[in-house]
């Protein structure tokens, strides 16, 4: 075994990320007790099945729906390329979800397997950085129902509202305090660790659907069943037949570069899966027949405020469902409406742009940063950022989401190439936390080559797309990057000598000859090199064995 035989010896560790096991040899700059592999992995179908309910309805979920129904292609068009697309999800979902789930280790430490131990700190430092813009945005626009709703109850505050004179850093008085309520709520159940998020999930998940069939039924008895339309596109639409097959495939490509973010780092959350299968149920019921019935629902509500609301100002469909309930002329039902769109953007933001940066800043830096302050730094930086201002800037958000974006598909195709072809699903646990040069993981002075080449090499063709091409051609930058990544990867570790990958210090133990694994991916007790958890799991079942033998 390549890692050092001392790594045998495990202590368990309690964190906010969950119950952890280190073992003595693991080398402290790649450890901490948030990183480490779990102890247990306990989370069933449902967990993960709300996870993707908390990830999908939010007010920005809710408008993007809405918005593929406007396309300018036939209602059932939509369905087809909604369809095909969040199935294409759920089957990448899989595919990066294994890893994590088999080693129970976050998302950036999955990565050191193909980045090296140092070198995951690419893909790290890219997915937390873009989870702090979203996560200031998604905040921004959560907080905005605090501010309609104290305007509902207290109009002597308009001065002080987005209309008023009254404002620092370009967002008013009002919008500030709304910003602050709801980046307070967010940090209060993240610091209480992923125990807690899960309880908030597994409630928010099904509470939000309760609301939201409630206002569907609502505005549609209000509006009659025969002003309900599926189409919510102006004007004409779309004719001829290559038009229309390629706004579906824009619509497809849309649906996958929308969970893309999500989907890269769904590790930080597979991890806690209990079996892989768990985790597969759990992503088919969260992802095509949730998304579907969360759009149907969308187009449905949407088309019947629209009767009932009328439009906006400038005579577009309001498909924001904060501004709608905020129209209605129900108090209470507005009311909670907009408190339950705000909670549910909590709840999308924490799983997809609080825990992830959380586990990518802690692992830059892991005897510096844990957990806890990796989620607290990305929050802090959320406010720095100013995200209104980058918001309000069509151009500026573009730009920096798009470019950064297009880095995502070049890390999601590398991770992939490299646990299923590479190094066909196995991974030497022990040594994604070692620094020695006979780690598996430490290629050359623990960064590989490869990988660094692939991902630049892979980001440049999505980037020039972004930066010249059409903003149709810039909807598939997801595809270009992920194509790129593996195609790079692969050929490049197939090609490449050892040498150049590990320099004079080439591991003697090689990744598929050194561990076992059983039928369906898990890494088997009594392994050299199977997890801790499964370790100590194996122990505890032995110990537990010998106690209930009479004493001879």
């Amino acid at each position: 075994m390549s890692a050092s035989s001392d790594a045998q010896i495990a202590t368990e560790h309690h964190s906010a990320a969950g119950e952890s096991i280190i073992k003595v040899g693991y080398d402290q700059q790649l450890t901490n007790e948030d990183l480490a592999p779990l102890k247990e992995q306990s989370w069933t179908w449902y967990n993960i099945f709300a996870f993707w309910m908390s990830d999908v309805h939010s007010v920005g979920g809710y408008v993007f729906a809405g918005s593929l129904f406007a396309l300018g292609i036939s209602s059932w068009q939509v369905l087809v390329s909604l369809l095909v697309g969040i199935v294409a999800v759920n089957i990448l979902c899989n595919l990066v979800a294994k890893p994590s789930q088999q080693a129970g280790v976050p998302y950036p430490v999955t990565t050191r397997i193909c980045f090296g131990v140092k070198g995951a700190n690419i893909p790290a430092i890219i997915r937390g950085s873009i989870a702090v813009v979203w996560y200031g945005i998604q905040t921004y626009l959560a907080s905005t129902a605090f501010g309609l709703l104290a305007l509902k109850f207290w109009p002597a505050l308009e001065p002080y509202g987005e209309n008023g004179s009254h404002a620092f850093l370009g967002l008013s008085l009002l919008g500030w305090a709304g910003f602050v309520v709801m980046w307070v709520l967010q940090a209060l159940v993240f610091w209480n660790g992923m125990d807690t998020i899960r309880k908030f999930i597994d409630f928010c998940g099904p509470a939000v659907y309760v609301v939201m069939i409630a206002l569907a039924v609502y505005l549609i008895a209000k509006a009659g069943w025969s002003n309900v339309h599926f189409d919510l596109s102006e004007g004409s639409g779309i004719s001829g037949t290559w038009p229309t097959i390629t706004m579906m495939i824009s619509a497809f490509a849309l649906v996958v570069s929308y969970f893309s973010g999500p989907m890269l780092n769904f590790g930080d959350f597979s991890r806690y899966g209990k079996t892989f299968g768990e985790v597969k149920k759990g992503n088919f019921w969260g992802l095509p027949v949730n998304f579907l019935f969360f759009s149907i629902l969308v187009v449905c509500t949407v088309s019947a405020g629209a009767t009932v609301i009328g439009r906006d100002a400038d005579g577009k469909i309001v498909t924001d469902p904060v501004h709608i309930v905020d129209q209605i002329d129900n108090t209470t039902a507005a009311v909670l409406g907009v408190l339950t769109f705000a909670i549910a953007t909590i709840g999308i933001n924490i799983v997809a742009n609080f825990v992830s940066p959380a586990f990518d800043f802690s692992n830059v830096a892991p005897t510096k940063i844990s957990w806890r302050m990796g989620g607290m730094i990305a929050a802090i930086g959320s406010v720095i950022i100013t995200p209104w201002n980058l918001f309000n800037n069509p151009s500026a958000i573009h730009y920096t989401m798009d470019t950064l974006g297009a880095v995502i598909g070049p890390l999601f195709g590398i991770l992939i190439a490299d646990f299923y072809l590479v190094k066909k699903q196995k991974i030497i646990v022990d040594d994604l936390f070692t620094m020695s040069p006979e780690g598996a993981y430490h290629y050359r002075g623990g960064w590989n080559p490869v990988a660094v080449i692939s991902v630049v090499l892979a980001s440049i063709i999505p980037i020039c797309f972004v930066i010249w091409g059409t903003s149709y051609e810039a909807s598939f930058t997801w595809f270009m990057g992920a194509a790129a990544g593996f195609i790079f990867y692969y050929a490049g570790m197939k090609l490449a000598s050892p040498y150049f990958l590990h320099g004079m210090h080439v591991p003697a133990a090689t990744i598929t000859t050194d561990m076992e694994v059983a039928a369906d991916g898990t890494m088997l007790p009594g392994s050299p090199t199977a997890s801790p958890a499964a370790e100590a799991k194996d122990t505890a079942d032995s110990t537990s064995s010998a106690e209930a033998e009479p004493a001879s």
